[in-house]
């Protein structure tokens, strides 16, 4: 794999933007906007693009709460308070929802976002109708709750304060420090069994983690993070996700052990997935970073990958694209259990489930009026 010329861009992960075709959407030709004045204004001056900056759009969605049937996924029911991410995870599986908008999932996915305001009135609507059910809700499973906007909106905090008003279980998946914001809610909640957090750790060395996921806390706020929740008695899980071969798997025994030290409830893995317009950014990402190590990169993602008809960049298939297979996979999963053993963090304590509370829902109150019973 050849090494791009062009320069890596400052603070962000993707390198480029990726056109998305996926919807019969023509391809991007020059249209005077930002990212043509960027590439016009690095061909004049001979030098790097500035850096490029964030923009927000409040949106106002109907409904807040999404559900899903998938047979392979734990929960059937999610909140995104926000659309794009600006941690800037190259690897992001979420990366491809911006194509839906005729979005880059490039550089637009982690600097056009969408915040939702209006996300904890539209929850406490839907908590509040007579044949709603409660199930755990989880946030954080498209992009991150506590991405560096929610220090403005709050929006993932003023969801927190209707799940404690309701009673009702909430999970939380984060690459964030900015999650201790919320410790108070989150203490009241795991007190009642109601809450669990993941925190998600790819490696321990800061560089890295600024090539990968450069607007992400670094992976020491991360842990302390965990720390920070375990001595608050909140359920909280370390995530080792996603392993990327040959770049980030080196860390994942340090990963566990480092977690096994601030007694987290338990810690899993997960293997990298490269979905759609993911895999040629990833490509890029790496001829920037990792040239030398590209092809090798690849072939082993490929090798986890491969079905009858021989190697793929990804698995889309229901159950095995959580389970990659072959030689590099079960030589990362028994690493992995060995670790966890070491670490305290045996067999019985890896099964993740969230196992929360669903008994004490109580529907919330909507405009001022008052519940009968």
């Amino acid at each position: 794999m050849e090494r791009r010329k062009e320069p890596a861009i400052s603070g962000r992960g993707a390198q480029s933007g990726a056109v998305p075709t996926r919807f019969g959407l023509a391809t991007r030709e020059a249209d005077g906007d930002w990212r043509d004045y960027m590439e016009l204004l690095a061909q004049e001056s001979g030098g790097p693009p500035v850096k490029l900056r964030t923009t927000v759009i409040e949106e106002h969605p109907k409904t807040i709460v999404t559900f899903n049937q998938s047979p392979d996924i734990g929960f059937d029911r999610s909140i995104n308070a926000y659309r794009g991410c600006e941690h800037g995870c190259v690897y992001c599986f979420a990366r491809p929802t911006h194509a839906f908008h005729d979005l880059s999932p490039g550089l637009d996915f982690e600097t056009k976002l969408f915040a939702k305001p209006d996300a904890a009135e539209l929850l406490r609507e839907t908590l509040a109708k007579r044949k709603y059910r409660p199930r755990p809700i989880a946030m954080g499973t498209n992009t991150d709750p506590y991405q560096p906007i929610e220090r403005r909106y709050r929006i993932t905090r003023s969801i927190l304060e209707v799940c404690l008003e309701a009673r009702h279980p909430v999970t939380i998946t984060t690459k964030s420090d900015r999650v201790c914001d919320d410790l108070d809610l989150l203490a009241e909640l795991a007190s009642m069994n109601l809450t669990a957090v993941a925190v998600s750790v790819t490696t321990l060395d800061p560089k890295l983690s600024g090539k990968l996921e450069p607007r992400a806390a670094a992976p020491a706020k991360r842990m302390a993070a965990l720390g920070r929740l375990a001595q608050a008695g909140v359920p909280c899980f370390c995530s080792v996700a996603p392993v990327i071969p040959a770049i980030t798997d080196e860390f994942m025994e340090d990963i566990v052990a480092r977690a096994g030290e601030l007694r987290v409830t338990a810690a899993f893995w997960m293997a990298l997935r490269l979905p759609h317009e993911v895999a040629p950014l990833f490509r890029e990402w790496l001829s920037v970073h990792f040239p030398e190590r590209g092809d090798k990169v690849m072939n082993i993602v490929r090798s986890m990958r491969a079905n009858e008809h021989g190697g793929r960049d990804n698995d889309p298939d229901f159950h095995s694209r959580f389970n990659p297979k072959g030689v590099w996979a079960d030589l990362f999963r028994k690493r992995f259990e060995i670790a966890c053993n070491r670490a305290g963090l045996g067999p019985k304590d890896r099964r993740i489930k969230f196992e929360l509370d669903c008994t004490r829902f109580r529907p919330p109150e909507v405009g001022g009026q008052m519940r009968l019973l």
